[in-house]
C-alpha cells in the first residue's frame, strides 16, 4: 500500500484522525511533529504531549528552531524516505509538497474550529486558542517559504483529497480518509 501523508493547519486534527486511520489499516504512524520532538532531546529539550508546540518550552524550540533549516530538512529527509517505503501514515506539514510518493490529505478547518478543538486539547480559552493559531499559523507558513518555497496552507494542489473537518468528529474525518484509501488501493 501506498503511504499516506496527511497534512493541515495546526489543530486541525491531523494526529487523532492519523491515529485512528493508521490504526484501522493496521500500519505504523510517523508523525513529523515526533521526529522534531527527537531532535529537540538531542538539543537538551524534553517535549512532552501533543500541546507542548504551544507551550513556553515547544514555542522557544520553534524560535531556535528559525535560525536554521537544518532541523527541518533532516525531519523532512527521515519522513520523505519513509514514504518511499509505503505501508505507513505520515504527518507532516511540508512532506506533501516534497514528495511525488504516497496518497496526500489536507485536513482543513476554520481558525474558528480550530481553535475550539485546541481548547478542549490544551485546557485554554478560546481567545488564548486563537492568538497561538495566529502565530502558528504564520510562522509555519513564512517558515516553510523560506526553507523550500512552500505556500503552505495556500496552495493544496499537492493533494489527493481535502477534507473540510469543520462541524465533523474527528471519527468521521478518519473514515472518509479510509474509504478514500480503500478506493485508492494498488
Amino acid at each position: 500500500m501506498k503511504s499516506i501523508i496527511i497534512s493541515g493547519m495546526p489543530a486541525v486534527g491531523k494526529t487523532t484522525v492519523s491515529r485512528q486511520v493508521a490504526a484501522k489499516l493496521k500500519i505504523p504512524l510517523v508523525g513529523g511533529g515526533d521526529v522534531l520532538k527527537e531532535m529537540a532531546v538531542e538539543e537538551g529539550y524534553t517535549p512532552g504531549g501533543d500541546d507542548w508546540w504551544d507551550r513556553g518550552e515547544g514555542m522557544k524550540f520553534l524560535r531556535q528552531r528559525k535560525k536554521s533549516s537544518g532541523f527541518d530538512k533532516e525531519v523532512d529527509a527521515r519522513l520523505i524516505q519513509k514514504a518511499r517505503m509505503g505501508n505507513v501514515v505520515i504527518t507532516s506539514y511540508p512532506v506533501p509538497w516534497l514528495t511525488k510518493d504516497g496518497l496526500k490529505v489536507w485536513l482543513s478547518g476554520s481558525v474558528k474550529s480550530r481553535a475550539a478543538r485546541m481548547a478542549r486539547r490544551d485546557g485554554l480559552s478560546d481567545s488564548e486558542c486563537r492568538e497561538v493559531l495566529s502565530v502558528r499559523d504564520e510562522e509555519n507558513h513564512n517558515l516553510y517559504k523560506k526553507i523550500y518555497g512552500i505556500e503552505f496552507g495556500r496552495d493544496l494542489k499537492p493533494f489527493d483529497l481535502i477534507v473540510e473537518t469543520d462541524g465533523i468528529d474527528e471519527g468521521k474525518v478518519a473514515q472518509i480518509v479510509i474509504e478514500y484509501v480503500k478506493g485508492r488501493r494498488d
